[in-house]
């Protein structure tokens, strides 16, 4: 396994896992008048476009794919998209955690499938596993279960107050 590729892969985890458990300095960090959500945002964007560059190093591409990819690939991107829709930038990226108001959301796909960002998420990585090597899709997997984990715990008391 390349180490770069996977430091790359792996790169987003330690993030979203400090701004899950200490919220309130990253308030403070982007300071007053700027959205901790939209900054977020903006620094999820980068890793994102980190993690991807990481996984084409270490792909071969062949056309067409398998037939299992188009329904997963579809299907895992379309949760994704339904997720953004329904909970905005706001609610995607921790707005509850830095002190918003988020509306719940019982539309689907939430209340039917639990956690359905992260699910689409890693059915689109399955759908990809004839190009990718199986350790690096494995290991984006197991970040994603692991902040499935962490975000199932979250304690009210800890999060962020807004700076006004």
């Amino acid at each position: 396994m390349g180490i770069a590729a996977a430091v790359g892969v792996v790169s987003p985890f330690p993030f979203y896992y400090c701004l899950w458990n200490w919220p309130q300095s990253w308030v403070e960090l982007c300071g007053r008048g700027r959205d901790p959500s939209k900054v977020m945002a903006y620094v999820a964007y980068f890793l994102k476009l980190l993690q991807l560059i990481s996984l084409f190093s270490v792909s071969s591409f062949h056309w067409p794919p398998p037939f299992y990819f188009w329904p997963l690939f579809a299907f895992g991107q379309f949760l994704n998209f339904r997720v953004y829709q329904l909970l905005g930038e706001a609610g995607t990226y921790y707005g509850v955690r830095f002190g918003k108001t988020i509306p719940w959301v019982i539309e689907f796909p939430f209340g039917v499938i639990k956690d359905p960002q992260y699910v689409g998420s890693i059915m689109s990585l399955l759908a990809c596993l004839s190009w990718v090597p199986f350790q690096y899709t494995l290991l984006w997997v197991l970040g994603y279960v692991f902040m499935m984990h962490v975000e199932s715990k979250e304690d009210p008391s800890t999060r962020a107050k807004p700076l006004h």
